[in-house]
């Protein structure tokens, strides 16, 4: 039981990053959901940015105090770490619009599906991008 909490002590910031990356992929998928597939009142495009948008906001906040708990706390620090979090997930948005391009608009592929195999590329590019980048230690 011992080498059981040390392993999920060792390796917390992998889990709670799925535990908040799984929350922040079912954010994208209910908003993309809601706005393309259920309402049908915007384009997969456009559903595309606003489950993006609103779903980096929510990463931001778990990733900075749940998953990666960043102690930023001067103003020009907190600003250039939300920078960097915002720059990484553009490049992570722009691996969106192509995927959902691809398997949504030139394959027509099963939005749903897309659009979580979509969800999986995107947060393990995330990860990356979190844990070298942006929140490293010091």
């Amino acid at each position: 039981m011992k080498k059981i909490f040390q392993f999920v002590q060792q390796t917390w910031t992998v889990w709670s990053y799925l535990i908040f990356g799984g929350l922040t992929t079912l954010i994208n998928l209910l908003v993309f959901y809601s706005f393309y597939t259920w309402n049908h009142w915007m384009g997969y495009q456009v559903a595309t940015f606003w489950a993006w948008f609103l779903s980096v906001i929510f990463a931001y906040v778990t990733n900075k105090i749940f998953v990666f708990d960043s102690h930023q706390t001067s103003q020009a620090g907190v600003w250039r770490e939300l920078g960097s979090f915002f720059f990484f997930r553009i490049l992570s948005y722009f691996l969106d619009v192509i995927i959902v391009t691809i398997g949504i608009g030139w394959l027509h592929g099963n939005s749903l599906i897309v659009k979580l195999i979509d969800n999986v590329v995107v947060v393990i590019t995330n990860y990356i991008f979190s844990k070298v980048f942006i929140f490293k230690q010091k």
